[in-house]
């Protein structure tokens, strides 16, 4: 990857792409910063590419102007040194078929996902608790801090996360705008925005369940290739995740669609109409919510510390489900997630079908919001959240 001439960071809008290229000491002395937002530096990336390509460049906002990429790779083609370009865009250029074309052979893709809960933390010295128990399963030691509600509804972007919680409501409202007015527009033409935004908020109550693209078209009044397109652009600019099933075990009546994740469960949570989290008023959107919050930190977590690991979800048609399993060098483990701050034996039913119908499992845990953490059986654990994401 590191001899790669090209190097793409991607990732949700407002997540700390720019900042970091432009503080991270390493870049800033060895690749010149020039961003597409900069209206005379987007000039010349229309009219003179070759311009804005000599010697070592950062271009952010790549994805304003995908001709700039046919310039990249002749310059890339004449001159082949590792780490020379690095790209970075709020699109997923690794979707965009255009680009994966042009720079096939040529670049290695990296997503910056929200902040995970150790990074709002400042708690990043350490090792992460899910890596050490990911190499050899056993139980942390002391209590966790619970998993709060301002955390799930503020979720990992930098501005929300980090800035006045009074503000909080009034950013993600422009956030989303800005998202719509901008974004859509430059990756794709869509000339009914209403309905575009309709189908997202529509997303974003159905996260954390199972995608059933055709249930969702006629909720929000489109038919199935629109709706399609839509869902592929919300992905293609990180507002959703896609993840897959996990198909390895002995089941018959495994369900093979997609399960749909927000990116960041405080986004999820402003375009559902979610201001509280409070238990029993909606357990069922509130739970998804947790899980969606799981998912980000574990995206970032995996991404950072063991990117060769796979994720994805199990499900038994009308019999039992588990939220995540990882796969890692062949060995597999399996994670359902609770908001709850207690637990019963019902809960543990989807892992305890997982584990005996799937060899490969390691380790299984219910990750609920409680605070002790306890060994069950030999592979079965129930872990607090906050542990687990220390």
């Amino acid at each position: 990857m590191r001899q790669l001439p090209v190097i793409v960071l991607s990732g949700l809008r407002q997540s700390g792409k720019s900042t970091l290229l432009q503080n991270e000491a390493a870049l800033a002395s060895s690749h010149a910063y020039r961003t597409l937002d900069d209206f005379a530096t987007m000039t010349a990336a229309r009219l003179n590419p070759e311009s804005l390509l000599e010697g070592s460049v950062t271009l952010d906002e790549v994805q304003r102007c995908p001709e700039l990429l046919v310039a990249l790779k002749k310059s890339v083609d004449e001159q082949r040194q590792p780490g020379r370009f690095i790209l970075s865009g709020s699109a997923n250029l690794a979707l965009l078929g255009h680009v994966t074309e042009t720079l096939a052979g040529r670049a290695g893709y990296f997503t910056l996902h929200p902040m995970t809960r150790r990074e709002q933390r400042g708690s990043t010295s350490r090792k992460p608790f899910l890596v050490k128990f990911l190499d050899s399963p056993a139980l942390p030691t002391g209590k966790a801090d619970q998993v709060t509600e301002k955390e799930i509804l503020t979720g990992g972007l930098p501005p929300a996360c980090l800035g006045t919680p009074d503000g909080v409501a009034e950013w993600f409202r422009g956030y989303v705008q800005t998202y719509v007015e901008r974004d859509v527009r430059q990756l794709s033409r869509i000339t009914d925005l209403v309905a575009f935004r309709t189908l997202a908020q529509l997303a974003a109550l159905r996260t954390g369940q199972v995608l059933v693209t055709s249930t969702l078209a006629r909720d929000a009044k489109l038919n199935a290739v629109t709706a399609g397109r839509y869902l592929d652009l919300l992905e293609a600019s990180f507002l959703i995740r896609r993840l897959p099933p996990f198909l390895k075990n002995r089941s018959s009546r495994l369900v093979k669609s997609p399960k749909l994740h927000f990116t960041d469960s405080g986004l999820a949570a402003h375009m559902a109409g979610i201001t509280t989290l409070e238990p029993g008023r909606d357990d069922l959107l509130r739970g998804a919510l947790f899980e969606t919050y799981m998912a980000q930190n574990l995206a970032g977590l995996l991404e950072a510390h063991l990117p060769e690991a796979q994720m994805g979800y199990w499900h038994e048609q009308g019999r039992h489900e588990v939220d995540f399993v990882i796969e890692i060098n062949r060995n597999v483990f399996a994670i359902e997630v609770k908001a709850a701050t207690r637990w019963n034996e019902a809960d543990l039913s989807g892992l305890l079908a997982f584990m005996e119908r799937t060899p490969a499992c390691v380790a299984a845990v219910l990750a609920y919001n409680g605070k002790e953490a306890v060994k069950l059986d030999e592979r079965l654990f129930a872990i607090p959240l906050g542990k687990l994401l220390e």
